[in-house]
Order: structure tokens, then sequence, then C-alpha cells
């Protein structure tokens, strides 16, 4: 089975060493997904969501990593915006298991946040909810 390609949408300047973690797990031998990309660091210049539009054309599945401030992440919040418009495969993955983390604040009503395990993404990754 094909690897997924997965974009992971996080809030640079508070989780990235989350991010890296994440990122990490897609070098492990039984991972589903490759990491392609991630969150512009550049929140406000330039054109930058028309990047991240083109950059999510060719992934199958956003991870929205959630820390404590992400629900003030103006970056995250578009980010999933654009992954809504393009209906892409999304969810949102709790960063810390010893914080309290946010939903972004375009995440629609009936989202869960996820506890991340190893497990758990796997599951995620290939569509269980």
């Amino acid at each position: 089975m094909a690897k997924k390609r997965v974009f992971i949408s996080f809030d640079y300047d508070n989780d990235e060493g989350a991010k890296i973690m994440l990122a990490g797990q897609a070098k492990l031998p039984d991972s589903p997904f490759d990491f392609t990309d991630a969150s512009v660091k550049d929140h406000l210049t330039g054109d930058w969501k028309d990047k991240v539009r083109r950059r999510m054309d060719n992934i199958d599945v956003v991870i929205v990593l959630c820390g404590e401030q992400t629900h003030a992440a103006s970056g995250v919040t578009s980010e999933l915006t654009i992954a809504q418009e393009k209906a892409k495969v999304y969810f949102h993955l709790a960063a810390y298991s010893d914080k309290n983390c946010t939903l972004s604040s375009s995440a629609k009503a009936g989202d869960k946040l996820y506890r991340w395990t190893w497990d758990i993404l796997k599951t995620l990754i290939d569509g269980g909810r």
C-alpha cells in the first residue's frame, strides 16, 4: 500500500518541536505516511496562502497538530480553512499529553481532538475515526 502524503499544520512559534517529532515518525519502517510539507513560517507576507494551496494539491491528509495556543494561531486557522475548501481529509492531533491542547479556530463543530500515540496516528492516517 502506498504511503499517504501528509501536510502538517502547526503553530510555528510554539509547537515546532512537536512537529519535528511527528515528521520523524514518517521515517519509521511501519509508517503509513510520508511527511510532505508543513506550515509556512511567513504567516503574513507575500503570497503564502497561494503557496499553501499549491502544496495541498499534492497531499492526501492534513494533520492539525494542536498545542496550547493553536486556537490563536492565525496561520493554522488559514491552513485548515484552505484544507476545508479543498475538501482534504484532516484531523486534529494533540501535540502534548500533559498540556491543554486547543483546536484551531477554524475547526468545525464536530471535529475531535485525538490523543497522539503511534497506534492512534496510524489508524487516523488510514482513515479510521
